[in-house]
């Protein structure tokens, strides 16, 4: 009988913590990001666009080597992100002890960390500053997403912009 893989319990808070008590620089970009927000969807990961700065880089392979991060990979071969993973555009699935962290070089129109920056708020999280992707730009890239569920995400989170605009517009 096949063994089944074992896979940790997510403990997004944890994963979060995690890096800002690291000192990584990152920007929250994913369905946290809109669930933050208010919008009442599920994820089961965590999507950051990270500094690609030398000394951030630095500071995020201290945290992956703490939480056992290894690449999501659908064969059993176990591959460590290296540094040269996280200096270029592209993204970094993985697989840690807290849960799944996606590492995104950049996202929709090769927008890094300095140019999503300005559009991001800043929230207190346990005691840090965390950057959330605003919901205004999340349902911008989901319009331009030609992945199916964006599309059926974007209905959700378009209601969920509406209805804070119009309870900013009262209060």
């Amino acid at each position: 009988m096949p063994t089944l893989k074992k896979t940790p319990a997510s403990d997004l808070s944890a994963l979060l913590k995690g890096l800002n008590d690291a000192g990584v620089e990152f920007i929250v970009v994913g369905g946290l990001a809109a669930v933050i927000q208010g919008v009442p969807v599920t994820t089961f990961d965590l999507d950051i666009v990270h500094h690609r700065t030398d000394k951030n880089i630095t500071k995020m392979m201290k945290f992956l080597r703490a939480v056992e991060a290894i690449q999501r990979r659908p064969d059993e071969k176990i591959i460590h992100p290296k540094e040269t993973d996280l200096r270029g555009k592209g993204h970094v699935l993985l697989t840690t002890n807290l849960g799944p962290l996606d590492v995104l070089g950049a996202i929709e129109n090769d927008q890094g960390f300095d140019e999503l920056l300005p559009s991001a708020i800043a929230i207190d999280f346990k005691g840090s500053t965390t950057y959330v992707l605003s919901l205004q730009i999340l349902v911008e890239l989901k319009r331009e997403s030609k992945i199916p569920e964006d599309q059926y995400r974007l209905q959700i989170y378009e209601e969920t912009l509406r209805l804070a605009k119009k309870s900013a517009d009262t209060d």
